[in-house]
Formats: C-alpha cells, structure tokens, sequence
C-alpha cells in the first residue's frame, strides 16, 4: 500500500474543515427549529386564555426561553432579548421579565423533563403586572389579543 501524497493528506483535510463545517451551519439552522417545535406543541395544548399579552404570551415566553437557557446557556436569553425585544412598550417588558425568568428555570433544571412542569408551576402563581423578579407577568385582561393560532 502507497504512502499518501501531500496533495492527498490537503485534499483530506479540506474535506474534513468542509464536512465539520457543513454539520455545524447544519445544527444552527435546525435549532431554533426544535425551540419553537417543542414550546409551539405546548401552547397549542394549553388551557390558558390571552394569546398575546396574557398568560398563554406568558408561558410561552417562559417556555421557550428555559429551553434555550437548559440548551444552550441563560446568557443566551439576554442576547435574545436585545435583539428581539423593543424596549419601550409595556408588552416588551413584560417578555423580557417573564424571559429571563424562564432563562433561571432552565439554569436550575436538572433535566429537560423538568423544565415544562416548572413553568406550569409558575404560571399558576402568576399574576398582572407583576413586579417580583421571580413572578411570572401578563397585562390585563382588556389588553390581551388573540394571537395568529389562539
């Protein structure tokens, strides 16, 4: 059996840089995929009123937030929340709050399976216009909208 050639072993490994890439690009696109999958399978089951601005917005902000917190890293749910959430408008406030209390759920959940229950326990104690940093919040009841699928 020959010996590799140079332009072998180069060929082989720009392969292998491309190939690594590829799987990479790959995992990044089918992320948010399986975020907004896994939090959307919730919401359209859940019992909660308020697809906007209420406490169905609430959970799933909270939701998809302790996913991405549980994944990847709660720093995460700070980017996101510069990039997404406009300051200024009460319903954006009230993402970024209830955000970042689903980034602390997902920091502390030992498993994935844990992160859902958790969020459910703290709707249940949640309330309008909440103020408490571990309070989960939603606008009244006459600022609520229906969203695009509730």
């Amino acid at each position: 059996m020959s010996a590799m050639t140079p332009d072998l072993k180069q060929a082989r490994r720009r392969h292998s840089r491309i190939t690594w890439f590829l799987l990479i690009v790959l995992a990044l696109a089918t992320y948010p995929g399986f975020v907004l999958a896994y939090t959307w399978s919730h919401v359209l089951q859940s019992p909660l009123p308020g697809g906007r601005h209420g406490p169905l917005d609430a959970y799933r902000h909270t939701l998809a937030s302790a996913v991405v917190a549980y994944t990847l890293d709660a720093r995460a749910i700070r980017w996101v929340n510069n990039v997404m959430e406009r300051r200024g408008k009460r319903s954006n406030a009230m993402d970024i709050h209830n955000n970042l209390i689903g980034a602390s759920i997902g920091s502390q959940a030992t498993r994935f399976s844990d992160i859902e229950p958790a969020v459910t326990r703290r709707i249940a104690t949640g309330t309008i216009n909440a103020t408490a940093p571990d309070q989960i919040t939603w606008l009244p009841e006459p600022q609520w909208q229906e969203g695009s699928l509730r």
